[in-house]
């Protein structure tokens, strides 16, 4: 049995029209970012192992082994350090940013692809101390904080993707959070390439430094606690 048009077209006319929620595609593109932040963290314990040992193996021999793979724990520490203060830059950004649009989902998915990639030259600076190892591990990180930083040079320019504009201060401040990481680790590359263990110091004291820098404007952090 065919339905009339005119009671087809009125029923059609009736029906809501649905449009996606850009609230909830926000929480969607920081849901799936925490999760590939979240992800990288975890891997990087994935690469601390020992060798297969003997079942009777001796606590001496046991000792001696877990001393052994001391640089695995560097390695491990120091890139949780590195991807804890990025996750602490993505998150802050985004109590900010209140819209989105293509350019900042490319740039969000090029820093995530970055930070899934942490895990590998973490390996690598875990199994080698040598300027090769060294100078790649710290191009790594300061190619990740500079697209974070870009990221948020882009959403906050001019207010473009931010609820509400910021005076020259702080964003300027901003900035310099931003780019302060890459900036850094991007110098002590050209280090490690004439002593690659006085660059291994550096990046303790690099993200030392910038961890307490992020932790300097904390109305952010009050505003997400009191709902402000």
């Amino acid at each position: 049995m065919n339905t009339p048009k005119h009671i087809s077209n009125e029923a059609s006319r009736s029906l809501p029209e649905t449009k996606p929620d850009k609230d909830s595609a926000l929480e969607r593109l920081i849901f799936f970012s925490d999760a590939i932040f979240a992800i990288a963290i975890t891997l990087l314990a994935l690469d601390i192992r020992l060798p297969l040992l003997s079942p009777n193996v001796t606590d001496a021999d046991l000792f001696n082994e877990l001393l052994a793979i001391g640089p695995k724990y560097y390695s491990f520490s120091i890139s949780f350090l590195a991807i804890g203060l990025y996750w602490l830059g993505h998150h802050r950004m985004f109590q900010y940013i209140a819209r989105y649009d293509v350019i900042l989902l490319l740039l969000n998915l090029l820093l995530l692809m970055c930070i899934a990639f942490i895990p590998f030259p973490t390996a690598v600076i875990g199994d080698y101390d040598n300027r090769t190892a060294c100078i790649f591990y710290a191009l790594t990180l300061a190619i990740t904080g500079s697209l974070s930083g870009v990221m948020w040079l882009y959403a906050s320019a001019g207010g473009r993707l931010l609820s509400s504009k910021l005076d020259r201060r702080s964003f300027r401040f901003g900035q310099f959070r931003a780019f302060l990481p890459p900036i850094l680790f991007l110098l002590s590359s050209g280090v490690a390439a004439l002593n690659p263990f006085i660059a291994r110091i550096l990046w303790y004291l690099i993200a030392l430094v910038a961890l307490t820098i992020a932790l300097l404007d904390p109305s952010s952090w009050r505003r997400e606690v009191l709902g402000q």
